[in-house]
């Protein structure tokens, strides 16, 4: 291989790491903002009880 061949290899194998990092990143912030907004929701549901 090529020294150039070489480079554009590594280039693309980062470029698809640097992918991964963010989409795992995206799915757990994701993940976090949804268990939030159930949590909201089921403390406005059973205050929403209490009051009756």
């Amino acid at each position: 291989m090529s020294k150039a061949a070489i480079a554009i290899a590594c280039c693309l194998g980062l470029l698809t790491l640097s992918g991964c990092g963010n989409t795992a990143y995206g799915l757990k912030k994701d993940g976090q903002e949804a268990s939030h907004a159930m949590d909201n929701a089921t403390r406005r549901v059973l205050s929403s009880g209490a009051k009756k």
